[in-house]
C-alpha cells in the first residue's frame, strides 16, 4: 500500500509493527493461547476471602493508564470488560524490561489483542481486576478503533453513523456496548423457537435456495443462470411449496429456517435478503395454527426477556396470549367505512378511488383489497392481532374457507402496524390449486411482476394427495426487531444490503505527466487534496507548491523538491 494512502496513525502503527518483528516478537503469532476465564465470570464469581484465582484472558486493550512503572489496562473479551494491573517488574521479572518499556508502553495501541497470565484481586478502589505477570501480544491493530468513552453513563466520541456501522459492523461490534447483545437474543429467538418445535417432534429440513420456478409467495424475484445447465434459475422468495411437498411424502411436521431473496425495495423493515420460517404441520387448520404461533411468541418472548411485554420506541407492546382476532373485511370497514364483502373488482376499484388511492389497471381484486388494507388498517393493530378471512383472490395457495366461497382460511399477525407472520388451511385440492395458479397467470400477463408463477410439479404432488394441513411463515428479522426493540431491520442484521461506497474520483498518472508534472510527484499531490487534474487550473502556483512540498517534508518522501517556476509552468499548461 502507498505510504499516501495511510493516515499518520496508520503510519505509527505499521512502524510499531515493524519494530515488534525486529525484537523477535511475532505481532500475529499461530499458537493457541489456551484462556481459562471470561471477564463477566471473573466478576461474578470473586470473593474476597478466597485465595486468588490465578486466571488466563486475552482481549482487546480498550484503554489504558500508564504510571511510570505501573498501569492499568481495561481489556475486552467476548463478554465484557475487565480491569487488568500491570507492572514492569511482575511482568519482566529478569534484567530485561523491554516487554514492559518498549512493547507495552510504546509499541501497543488501544485496539490491539493481548494475552495476560495472572491472578484475581480487587483493588483498593474496589474494583475486581487481574494483576498481570504475563503479557503475550496477540494480534496487532494497525487501524486505529474509534474509541468510544464514557463518563457517568453517557458516551463520548461515540461511533454512531448509521451507514459507517452497518457496513463497518466488525467496528459497531467492537466499541458500542449493547450491539452485541442484539445479536446474542436473536440467537435466543431462534434457539427458543426450535426448542418449541422440536418439543412437538416435528423435523428441521433444508430446501433449495436455487429454483428452477419462484414459488410459494407474490414477489420479484432475483435471476440467475446455471451454465452447466444452460437454464435460468430464480433466488427463492418462499420455500413453502418443498416443505408441503415433503407432507406429501408423508412427514407430519416440517419446518425451516431459510433465507429468501426479493428483487424489490428496501426500507428501515425490508431488506432484500431476509429469513423467513415455514411451518407445516399435517391434519391442522388455521384456527389450530393460531393458538400454535400465539403460545410460540409468547414463549420466546419469556425467554429471551424474561417478561411478555417489550417496549419498542415508544410503544409497550405485550406478547401474552391470547391475541385478538379480527376480520380482514371487518378490519376494512371499521377504518374506512367500507364494507367490501360481496363486492366485484370494478366496484372495489371505485372504492378505491373514493379513497383516493393510487391504483393502477395491473391490479387485480385481491391486489386492491390489500391495498386498502395496507394503507387504512394495517398500521393502526399494535398490539397482536390476528387478522383474518382473507378473499380468495388474495390467498392462490389457501383453501376455501368452509363457510363462505368467497373468502380463504388464513391469517395474518400484525404487531406494531406491520405483519409478522402469514398462515393458512392450506389448499390441498389440486384442481382448485390449478385454477388459482391460472388466475395468478392472468394477473401476470396483465403486468403485475409479483404474480405467482404456475408450478406444475407442485400440482402433480397434489395430485398423489396432500392431508388437511396448516402452514405458517414468520419473518424472523422482525420477530428479533420486536424481542430486541429495534425500530429497523438494519439493526438486528450483521451486515444488511448496502450501496457500494463512495470512492473518490481520481486522474490516471498519465494525465498529470501530460503536463509535465514528475510520476513520483503525482502520489503526493493528490494526497495534497489535488486528485484531478482540472483541480489544478485556478490554484495559486505559491500555494500548490507549499502544499506538495509540505508533504513530502510530512512524510519524508525525500523527493526533489521543484520550484515555484516549475509549479507555475505546469499550471499554465492547462490555460
Amino acid at each position: 500500500m502507498n505510504l499516501l494512502e495511510l493516515s499518520e496513525q496508520e503510519i505509527i502503527r505499521r512502524n510499531s509493527l515493524n519494530e515488534l518483528r525486529a525484537m523477535g516478537i511475532d505481532p500475529y503469532p499461530a499458537a493457541e493461547y489456551v484462556t481459562n476465564a471470561f471477564s463477566t465470570d471473573i466478576k461474578q464469581e470473586f470473593k474476597d476471602d478466597e485465595a486468588p484465582r490465578p486466571v488466563s484472558i486475552a482481549g482487546r486493550i480498550m484503554s489504558r493508564r500508564v504510571m511510570g512503572k505501573a498501569s492499568f489496562v481495561e481489556l475486552q473479551d467476548s463478554k465484557g470488560r475487565i480491569q487488568v494491573y500491570i507492572t514492569r517488574d511482575d511482568i519482566c521479572p529478569g534484567e530485561d524490561k523491554e516487554m514492559y518499556n518498549t512493547v507495552f508502553k510504546r509499541l501497543l495501541d488501544l485496539g490491539d489483542f493481548i494475552g495476560i497470565e495472572g491472578f484475581v484481586f480487587r483493588t483498593q478502589m474496589g474494583e475486581i481486576s487481574i494483576h498481570a505477570q504475563k503479557l503475550t501480544v496477540l494480534a496487532k491493530s494497525i487501524k486505529p478503533l474509534p474509541i468510544v468513552k464514557y463518563k457517568d453513563g453517557v458516551a463520548y466520541d461515540s461511533f454512531e453513523d448509521p451507514e459507517m456501522r452497518y457496513r463497518q459492523r466488525y467496528v459497531d461490534l467492537a466499541v458500542n456496548e449493547g450491539i452485541k447483545d442484539i445479536f446474542i437474543k436473536r440467537n435466543k429467538v431462534y434457539s427458543s423457537m426450535r426448542e418449541y418445535f422440536n418439543a412437538q417432534n416435528y423435523m428441521e429440513v433444508e430446501t433449495p435456495i436455487l429454483q428452477a420456478i419462484p414459488g410459494g409467495a407474490s414477489a420479484r424475484p432475483f435471476i440467475t443462470h446455471h451454465n452447466a445447465l444452460d437454464i435460468p434459475l430464480y433466488l427463492r422468495i418462499a420455500d413453502e411449496l418443498y416443505l408441503k411437498r415433503l407432507i406429501v411424502g408423508g412427514f407430519e411436521g416440517v419446518y425451516e429456517f431459510s433465507k429468501n431473496f426479493r428483487n424489490e425495495g428496501m426500507d428501515r423493515t425490508h431488506n432484500p435478503e431476509f429469513t423467513c420460517m415455514e411451518i407445516y404441520v399435517s391434519y391442522k387448520d388455521y384456527n389450530w395454527m393460531m393458538e400454535f404461533t400465539e403460545k410460540m411468541i409468547e414463549k420466546i418472548c419469556l425467554d429471551v426477556n424474561g417478561t411478555t411485554e417489550v417496549t419498542v420506541g415508544d410503544k409497550l407492546i405485550n406478547f401474552k396470549a391470547p391475541f385478538k382476532r379480527v376480520t380482514m373485511l371487518g378490519a376494512i370497514k371499521d377504518f374506512t367505512g367500507h364494507d367490501l364483502t360481496g363486492k366485484s373488482e370494478e366496484e372495489i376499484r371505485e372504492v378505491c378511488k373514493q379513497l383516493n388511492m393510487d391504483i393502477n389497471e395491473t391490479m387485480g381484486k385481491g391486489k386492491l383489497i390489500d391495498e386498502i388494507f395496507g394503507e387504512f388498517c394495517e398500521g393502526n393493530y399494535i398490539q397482536p392481532t390476528f387478522i383474518t378471512d382473507y378473499p380468495k383472490e388474495m390467498s392462490p395457495l389457501t383453501k376455501k374457507h368452509r363457510e363462505n366461497p368467497e373468502l380463504t382460511e388464513r391469517f395474518e399477525l400484525m404487531v406494531n402496524g406491520k405483519e409478522l407472520c402469514n398462515a393458512y388451511s392450506e389448499l390441498n385440492d389440486p384442481i382448485d390449486q390449478l385454477e388459482r395458479f391460472q388466475e395468478q397467470l392472468k394477473l401476470s400477463e396483465k403486468g403485475d411482476d409479483e404474480a405467482m408463477f404456475i408450478d406444475m410439479d407442485f400440482v402433480r404432488a397434489l395430485e398423489y394427495g396432500m392431508p388437511p394441513t396448516s402452514g405458517m411463515g414468520i419473518g424472523m428479522d422482525r420477530l428479533v426487531m420486536l424481542m430486541t426493540g429495534q425500530t429497523a431491520i438494519q439493526e438486528v442484521l450483521f451486515f444488511p444490503q448496502m450501496r457500494p461506497e463512495k470512492t473518490i474520483k481520481r486522474d490516471a498518472v498519465a494525465k498529470y505527466m501530460e503536463i509535465g508534472i514528475p510520476e513520483e510527484w503525482v502520489p503526493a499531490i493528490q494526497k495534497a487534496g489535488y486528485n484531478m487534474v482540472s483541480d489544478l487550473k485556478e490554484v495559486n502556483p505559491q500555494k500548490f507548491h507549499q502544499d506538495i512540498c509540505g508533504i513530502n517534508k510530512k512524510y519524508k518522501l525525500e523527493l526533489t523538491a521543484p520550484s515555484v517556476n516549475d509549479v507555475t509552468e505546469w499550471v499554465k499548461r492547462l490555460n
